[in-house]
């Protein structure tokens, strides 16, 4: 009997159509297009402006699309996995809202947080409980509304980040296809580099820490771009070395959408031809969660069965990673 690998089947994404472009932040805080281009290479970003509709809202579109376009019946979900640093409410699990939402009513469901790495890390977990065949069809989603946790008039966090989601659905594979091997990390020292401050058990919400912008996003953009740079390329050259990898076994890199010079570094480091990188944070920004996902959504067409994809991860905590995985499909 073959062994059992765990194979992304299928993939969804939804962006909220409000889009946010340079030009308009140079309105709202002091910055311009040139300068937000060239330093992360970030045009536009979607924004999701109503506020009534949370995380789970572009949650349940992007699983909604990827049901909708592989024809799956929502009652043979297993599991759902949610994936987001920005869930609609601190208590109550977006994930199992998301899977009452779109009818996966025999599926449990539980949220992931990982910051930026959430979905490297889910693509961990879903693939582990897919190995040990007791589950059959696990739904992993990738989704953030960061614009409802950062604050506008801060020049070094609002032209980073976007809204958007996407999904994608792992199944048993006995071809040796899907994920082959994780090198994943972290390190508790970049703790204060990219956090909230308030809303958590340390610093309860109050009328100072609202007053005092401590419920948004804050970094250290310099501290975190060196980590980000390092770590991000030694993962993705580690995992191509543990596997035997040459630059030419490599079809395709799919990256973390955080800045376009982190990725170029990254690719450097594989020796990869930039024709091999994945990339639409032009489009989108920094969807953290999403990123990965909504990569395999935008370029789903050109990638074919057998293809190798190194997955590579940096987010917040410190948490960074690596996943080597083969594609089981053709579109």
């Amino acid at each position: 009997m073959n062994k059992i690998t765990a194979a992304i089947t299928a993939v969804g994404s939804y962006v909220p159509e409000d889009v946010l472009t340079n030009q308009m932040l140079e309105e709202m805080v002091e910055t311009n297009d040139e300068w937000i281009t060239t330093r992360t290479g970030i045009k536009e970003r979607r924004i999701l402006n109503d506020p009534d509709k949370g995380t789970s809202f572009l949650g349940i579109q992007a699983a909604k699309d990827l049901i909708e376009k592989n024809n799956i019946d929502p009652l043979e979900i297993d599991m759902v996995i949610f994936a987001t640093t920005s869930p609609d409410m601190p208590v109550a699990a977006t994930g199992v809202y998301t899977a009452s939402q779109i009818g996966a009513k025999n599926a449990f469901a539980y949220d992931l947080q990982a910051a930026c790495s959430s979905f490297l890390y889910g693509m961990s977990t879903a693939a582990s409980y897919i190995e040990s065949g007791r589950y059959k069809k696990i739904l992993l989603i990738g989704a953030d509304k960061m614009s409802s946790i950062i604050n506008y008039r801060d020049r070094a966090t609002c032209i980073i980040f976007g809204d958007g989601a996407g999904a994608v659905l792992f199944e048993p594979n006995t071809e040796n296809l899907g994920l082959q091997d994780e090198f994943l990390r972290s390190d508790g020292m970049g703790r204060d580099f990219l956090k909230i401050e308030a809303g958590g058990s340390l610093l309860p919400a109050s009328k100072e820490t609202v007053e005092n912008n401590q419920h948004y996003v804050q970094q250290d953009g310099k501290t975190v771009f060196k980590f980000a740079v390092s770590n991000m390329a030694e993962v993705s050259e580690k995992i191509m070395q543990r596997n035997n990898l040459s630059a030419e076994d490599v079809n395709w890199l799919v990256p973390h959408q955080a800045n376009k010079r982190i990725i170029d570094a990254t690719a450097k480091r594989m020796n990869l031809d930039s024709k091999k990188v994945l990339m639409n944070i032009q489009r989108y920004g920094n969807t953290t969660s999403a990123t990965l996902p909504l990569l395999l959504s935008d370029f789903e067409k050109q990638l074919k069965k057998g293809d190798n994809l190194i997955f590579a991860s940096f987010g917040g905590g410190f948490t960074w990673g690596s996943i080597y995985l083969k594609w089981a499909y053709n579109s």
